[in-house]
C-alpha cells in the first residue's frame, strides 16, 4: 500500500509534466454533473472522456450552468492534490467527494485541493480576485464598514468605515462617499414623518402640537407676538373684550327709528326732517353690552325725542326718567350702565 501511494503521488508530477490540463465544457457535464472515477493503484479513469483521470489540471470553460465536479471513488486519490481553473465567464464550478460539499471557485477563480480523507479542501487560497468583468468587486482588500465605489480610474475601490445610523453622501465623480451624522430623532422622523416625530426631531421649537399648514389651520390657545403689519382683515372679535372705534360712525336718520345693535359706538345725526323719536330697544330684544355709548345729534328745525321701551334711563344729574328731547343743534350720549339700566345727557337735552 506504501508503494501504491507512494507511486500515485510521484504520478502526480508526471500527470501535470506529461497530461497536461483537461480542458472541460459543458459538453463533459449531465446536467452540470461530472464524476471522476479513480482505480486503487493507478491514475486511470473509467468515467471520463478518453481516460482523462490522469490530469491533475482542470479549465472549465462555457458552462451551461453552475456545475460540479466529484471524485467517486476517494482511496486512490487520498493526498493526491488537483488544480482547478474556473476559466467560464458566469458560472461556478464545485469540486468535492461523494456526498460532501467541496470547494466552490466563481467565475476566474484557481485553486489547488486535496483530499483530507472526507472531501477536498483548499491547499492555500483562492485566486485571483474576481474581476468585475466576471462578476466580482476587483478587491483584494477593503475597510470594514465600508462600501465599494467607482474610483476615478472606472475601478472598485472600498471607501472609509462609513458611520453608524448616519446618512451617506455622494462625493461626486470619482470620490468616495461618506457620511454626516444626524440629530436626534432625523432617521425617526424619515421613518415615520408624524407631527409628533418632527417635534422631537427639531431643537428649536414654541409650543406644542400637530403640525400647522398655512390654509384654514386650527389653531389651540395660541400666543400671538407682535405682529409687522398692523391690518387685521376677515377677523371676527367675540367674547368679552371688544374693540371700538378710532372713530364714531355716523348713522343718518330723518325719521322715526329704533336703533339696532350695530349702533353701538355710533352718532345717529339728523339734518333736516319733521318731528321724530329715535327709541332705545329694551335689553330682552336688543342686548348691548354694559358700557355701550350711543350719541344723538339734531341739527334739524324741529326736536327729536329719544325714548326707551321697558328699560330705565335717568337724565344725568336729575335722575329723572322717561323721554327726553333733544333740540335744534343739541347733542346727548347715553351710556348703559346695567343689564337694563342707562343714564343721558348732553346739551339742549330736557
Amino acid at each position: 500500500v506504501w508503494g501504491d501511494y507512494t507511486n500515485n503521488g510521484l504520478t502526480q508530477y508526471l500527470d501535470i509534466a506529461i497530461g497536461g490540463i483537461s480542458s472541460l465544457t459543458s459538453a463533459n457535464f449531465t446536467t452540470g454533473a461530472l464524476t471522476i472515477e479513480t482505480t486503487e493503484g493507478t491514475n486511470s479513469g473509467t468515467n471520463i472522456v478518453a481516460s482523462s483521470a490522469q490530469y491533475a489540471t482542470f479549465r472549465v470553460s462555457s458552462l451551461a450552468q453552475n456545475s460540479t465536479i466529484t471524485v467517486g471513488n476517494t482511496g486512490a486519490s487520498l493526498g493526491r492534490s488537483y488544480r482547478l481553473i474556473n476559466d467560464d465567464s458566469t458560472y461556478t464550478i464545485t469540486f468535492k467527494a461523494t456526498g460532501q460539499t467541496g470547494v466552490t471557485l466563481q467565475p476566474g477563480q484557481t485553486a489547488l485541493v486535496a483530499y483530507n480523507g472526507t472531501d477536498y479542501k483548499l491547499v492555500g487560497t483562492i485566486g485571483p480576485t474576481v474581476p468585475v468583468a466576471r462578476g466580482g468587486t476587483g478587491l483584494t482588500t477593503g475597510t470594514s464598514g465600508g462600501v465599494p465605489y467607482f474610483s476615478a480610474s472606472t475601478t472598485i475601490a472600498s471607501s472609509a468605515a462609513l458611520a453608524a445610523n448616519a446618512i451617506v453622501i455622494g462625493g461626486g465623480a470619482g470620490s468616495a462617499p461618506a457620511t454626516t451624522t444626524t440629530g436626534t430623532g432625523i432617521l425617526t422622523f424619515l421613518g415615520t414623518p408624524s407631527s409628533a416625530n418632527l417635534a422631537a426631531a427639531v431643537t428649536d421649537e414654541t409650543g406644542s402640537g400637530a403640525l400647522v399648514f398655512a390654509t384654514s389651520p386650527t389653531l389651540v390657545t395660541p400666543v400671538l407676538g407682535t405682529p409687522t403689519s398692523g391690518t387685521l382683515s376677515g377677523c371676527t372679535v367675540d367674547g368679552t373684550d371688544a374693540v371700538g372705534f378710532r372713530n364714531i360712525p355716523q348713522n343718518v336718520q330723518t325719521g322715526n327709528y329704533t336703533l339696532v345693535l350695530a349702533d353701538s359706538g355710533k352718532h345717529i345725526y339728523r339734518g333736516s326732517g319733521s318731528a321724530a323719536t329715535w327709541t332705545i330697544p329694551a335689553n330682552s330684544s336688543v342686548a348691548y353690552a354694559i358700557g355701550t355709548a350711543l350719541t344723538f345729534i339734531n341739527l334739524s328745525a324741529t326736536s327729536v325725542s329719544i325714548a326707551i321701551t321697558t328699560d330705565t334711563m335717568y337724565l344725568s344729574s336729575a335722575g329723572t326718567t322717561g323721554t327726553r328731547t333733544l333740540a335744534q343743534y343739541g347733542s346727548a350720549t347715553a351710556i348703559k350702565i346695567a343689564s337694563t339700566t342707562w343714564i343721558i345727557s348732553g346739551s339742549g337735552l330736557t
